[in-house]
């Protein structure tokens, strides 16, 4: 009787999954989604009221496979800054859908807060070996970019209170950096339309220009150093010089203080290099990563540090010695199996070998479109590029033309997506992009900035 009731259990399991399916996958109803998307969600750094607008119709994607997405209308398009920022192998990797599929059959999540599971303690292991005799032996799990910055600043501040620094809690950072949205993060920031509404609630942070402002910094009230390493992402695509990081290393080690290294959108090839600090071979006491961690499929990150650090939160329960900092999808296991399969994408299909032989591509069209009058400036390090726009005398346009705004309009007309930022056109494709697909992508940037500009002068 009751291997019977069992049986009808399954069955009836199985019915309710098929009746699932079938709504999940019914042709949906994108006038009816339309109706649900304006009266009910609210989108990050979106002006609702110019969405809700009824002349306004917004861009449903319902598929990607490779670099390309597609659209409800089934309209193609070249992802052209990859998903922002994150995907890494393309679309609907079959590697990556298998391993997650894989682990989705054994369980899809349970706590890391006195537990753990071999995911987890397999991608910690592949990462520290990204990173030999770095001394980056110990990862922490966190979520996104800006938590795993979040880890790492409260890891340097606990850290000195604990081991008999207590006055260095301050940060320094860059001016127009973008760190983050948490509020900790969001205090390392520099562009004030993210940061400076919660300036009153922020920590203590000394923003400058370079390297030589840092010298008129007290580093013995420091806690840490923070930089995106060869180039500053939201600020616009802006590269640092070369050997910047050797000597803010340098300076760090001169003043006590931990220098931690921002990679969440530079790491996993992007510059090149698994990840941009290694092409000065300079060692952070933090590196976070994050977006293209699990090849962008699933929210993840991981803050890497030394056994220094770890050492410091190490003592008896009635200390209260640990790092009390978590949460509750810290190290979820389906994220940590995207990652792992990621990483044996990048071994199997030689990727990094793919984008040294596709940068040269990217260079050469990024040096056509430099002769359009209206670009101003252009900015790349690896497959990351941002094409600066203005005036054909040389001026920049009025910020509240949003001439880079209606450029990636034109460009979505034409088969690519992007997002400015401001009047800087962003070119960030999947790193498994094809040297014909760079050249429609650049062409198409081209076209665009033809079609918004062509009338000005």
């Amino acid at each position: 009787m009751l291997d019977e009731l069992r049986g009808i259990s399954i069955n009836l399991r199985g019915l309710c999954g098929l009746v699932v399916n079938l709504f999940l996958f019914v042709t949906p109803d994108f006038d009816q989604a339309e109706e649900w998307e304006k009266r009910h969600v609210w989108h990050p750094f979106t002006q609702m009221r110019e969405w809700t607008t009824p002349d306004h119709h917004p861009l449903f994607i319902v598929s990607g496979n490779g670099p390309w997405l597609r659209d409800a209308a089934g309209r193609r398009y070249l992802d052209g800054n990859s998903s922002i920022w994150t995907n890494i192998h393309g679309h609907n990797h079959a590697r990556i859908n298998g391993a997650i599929t894989e682990q989705l059959s054994q369980i899809a999540h349970s706590s890391f807060l006195g537990l753990t599971h071999l995911p987890a303690a397999r991608l910690a292991k592949e990462l520290i070996d990204l990173l030999p005799d770095s001394g980056l032996i110990r990862v922490f799990y966190s979520d996104d970019g800006s938590t795993g910055i979040e880890v790492a600043i409260k890891m340097a501040v606990q850290y000195f209170r604990q081991t008999g620094l207590p006055t260095k809690t301050g940060f320094a950072a860059f001016n127009n950096a973008y760190h983050g949205d948490t509020l900790g993060a969001s205090s390392l920031g520099g562009i004030a339309n993210f940061h400076d509404r919660f300036a009153a609630l922020q920590f203590p942070v000394t923003r400058v220009n370079g390297l030589e402002e840092l010298d008129r910094v007290d580093g013995g009230t420091l806690a840490a150093v923070v930089i995106e390493p060869l180039i500053q992402g939201a600020a616009g695509m802006r590269t640092w010089p070369a050997g910047m990081l050797r000597q803010l290393r340098q300076w760090c080690d001169q003043q006590h203080v931990l220098l931690i290294f921002d990679e969440v959108m530079t790491g996993f090839g992007r510059t090149g290099s698994m990840f941009a600090c290694q092409q000065e071979g300079v060692v952070p006491d933090f590196l976070v990563l994050a977006k293209g961690l699990t090849g962008g499929y699933l929210p993840l990150a991981a803050t890497l540090t030394t056994e220094k650090i770890y050492d410091g939160f190490l003592g008896d329960f009635s200390e209260s010695r640990a790092f009390f900092y978590g949460h509750s999808y810290t190290a979820n296991p389906l994220g940590c199996a995207a990652a792992l399969a990621s990483l044996q994408v990048f071994r199997e299909e030689r990727v990094l070998e793919h984008v040294a032989s596709v940068i040269p591509v990217l260079e050469e069209g990024l040096e056509q479109l430099r002769q359009l009058p209206w670009v101003r400036d252009v900015r790349q390090v690896g497959l990351i590029a941002g094409i600066e726009v203005g005036a054909a005398n040389g001026d920049m346009f009025d910020r509240r033309e949003r001439v880079g705004a209606k450029i990636c309009s034109a460009a979505r007309e034409f088969g690519l997506l992007t997002r400015p930022i401001e009047d800087v056109v962003v070119f960030m494709p999947p790193l498994c992009v094809s040297a014909d697909e760079i050249r429609f992508g650049i062409e198409t940037i081209g076209r665009a900035i033809e079609a918004a500009c062509g009338s000005k002068r």
